[in-house]
């Protein structure tokens, strides 16, 4: 019999912190961990990642035009963490919210690359580029 190799991800657990950018139009989502179903879930239940990535605005408020998803800290993503990416850019885009991803490792912009979703989303290397475009 063989021996097999088990991937142990040796990184702080997954979490999404919502935060104001430079401009008061800008919010920025900093995904930490690696963002896979097992770890989205295992940290932060559906119903709190769907409030975090949440584009509704208080009465009055003025609603955001720039989204950046700063991804610098997460070091891997799965196809169902891709997965809730597509369907918050889907909701921008009905919101009319330009979306920009920033700070992909090598391996998260491989997933992108692989699944084409690096032609609908912007991809650019840091969060201060994706401010200033």
């Amino acid at each position: 019999m063989g021996t097999f190799a088990w991937q142990t991800w040796n990184s702080s657990p997954f979490n999404v912190e919502r935060k104001q950018g430079k401009l008061a139009s800008t919010v920025i989502l900093e995904f930490k961990g690696p963002f896979t179903v097992r770890d989205a879930y295992t940290s932060l239940p559906p119903m709190v990642l769907n409030k975090i990535l949440d584009l509704e605005t208080a009465p009055g408020e003025e609603p955001p035009k720039l989204n950046v998803l700063d991804l610098t800290n997460c070091p891997y993503m799965d196809s169902s963490g891709l997965g809730i990416i597509a369907t918050h850019y889907v909701r921008c885009q009905k919101h009319g919210l330009k979306m920009v991803a920033a700070g992909m490792s090598p391996k998260v912009r491989e997933v992108f690359r692989i699944t084409k979703m690096d032609t609908v989303i912007p991809i650019v290397a840091t969060v201060e580029e994706a401010e200033s475009n």
